[in-house]
């Protein structure tokens, strides 16, 4: 028998490959994003909507770091299932505090979110010394300059109301400051992208994989949602709506976006700074207009009939429009050109915005499903995809 590396060998069968631990580790993510659409949905307010995107860009960030890490590090050796296991407790214990993250249980968030930062960041900093020297100094950064968040991290947690907002406002700053300019430190200087060498399939298919996790959760709060309500016409016709908004999701991402992308940076000469923009950057908005969907969602079962105010209106047209905005990035970045047909579902929504005065939830999710439509086979024709 083969000795198992502690590191991926690049070029060998296998390499590339997502492996049982990891989507074993993506089912604390499962329980987080559930978290994360219900605290928003319960507390959709000018404030919630703040802590929600904060709340969101955190989650995001830990579960991204841990996507690159399982890049390098062979998933197979027991080593890597350890740091997996460990992360994987101790995000449990950061996704239970999401609900009350700025409340009673802000001192376990905080801490919970440095400890997996730092913890991760510094465990593969000391397995690469003396294997991999460029990756050693590029942990170095990452290492020092999560540590310096984390102090704002644990800060915020034993703080409260502004103040934690603002701390932990700071420390996400310093959390996504740091990767855009290459972690950089005096003496050390700073990352290029060319120094991070990728598995691009790997990394491709992890991301596709939690856009999955996130379209899956607005599946559950459907059905959900509708475990607890009388069902009727109106009710059965809102429930196919958010369904086919749904699929309508998965398909642009998954039919015109996924593919080309994960070929291009299969073949890319500068694998590591491609990853960086379409993977760790452009699907923010994509996993952030999901979760605004599933709170959209679940507002037009609970509220089919219902004249659309500001707050179920904002959630049904601005979670599919930051969804588009998210592919519109992730598709210019991969194919080197704009998507027309993101730009006219944006202004569809935009227009569908200011007119929507006066109409039902029922109605208004009915409209924003054709605009959805109208963007997947404005694509389909302009690519001459057959079905």
């Amino acid at each position: 028998m083969s000795p198992v590396h502690l590191f991926r060998q690049r070029g060998s069968a296998g390499a590339d490959h997502v492996s049982f631990i990891e989507l074993f580790f993506d089912l604390v993510f499962v329980f987080t994003i559930i978290q994360l659409s219900h605290t928003l949905a319960h507390h959709y307010t000018p404030r919630g909507f703040i802590e929600g995107i904060m709340l969101v860009l955190a989650i995001w960030w830990v579960w991204v770091y841990t996507t690159w890490v399982a890049n390098w590090i062979n998933p197979e050796h027991w080593i890597s299932r350890c740091l997996f296991l460990g992360l994987m407790l101790v995000g449990l214990l950061l996704s239970t505090s999401i609900p009350e993250a700025f409340g009673e249980r802000g001192l376990i968030f905080g801490i919970a979110f440095a400890v997996m930062q730092v913890g991760r960041s510094a465990v593969v900093m000391c397995l690469l010394r003396g294997v991999d020297e460029r990756n050693y100094r590029n942990f170095i950064r990452i290492t020092s300059w999560l540590a310096l968040a984390g102090v704002f991290w644990v800060a915020g947690a034993l703080d409260e109301g502004d103040r934690r907002m603002l701390l932990w406002g700071i420390a996400l700053g310093i959390e996504y400051l740091s990767a855009a300019v290459g972690f950089w430190l005096p003496v050390l200087g700073c990352s290029t992208g060319r120094d991070w060498e990728i598995s691009g399939a790997h990394m491709a298919e992890r991301c596709a994989l939690f856009i999955i996790i996130c379209l899956g959760e607005t599946i559950l709060v459907m059905g959900n949602t509708l475990t607890r309500l009388e069902l009727s016409p109106t009710l059965f016709l809102a429930f196919v709506t958010a369904f086919v908004t749904t699929i309508l999701l998965w398909w642009i991402y998954f039919r015109f976006g996924h593919q080309r992308a994960a070929e291009l940076i299969k073949t890319s000469d500068n694998p590591g700074a491609l990853g960086r923009l379409a993977y760790t950057y452009a699907h923010i908005p994509l996993v952030a207009g999901i979760i605004l969907t599933a709170v959209g969602a679940e507002f037009l079962l609970a509220h089919p009939q219902d004249v659309a105010g500001w707050k179920w209106g904002s959630a049904l047209i601005g979670g599919p429009a930051v969804y588009l905005i998210g592919n519109l990035l992730f598709k210019t970045i991969a194919w080197g050109r704009v998507p027309l047909s993101h730009c006219v579902g944006l202004a569809l929504l935009a227009v569908l915005a200011l007119t929507a005065t006066g109409l039902t939830v029922l109605t208004l999710a009915i409209l924003v499903v054709g605009t959805l439509a109208v963007v997947a086979f404005w694509e389909l024709r302009a690519l001459d995809h057959p079905l």
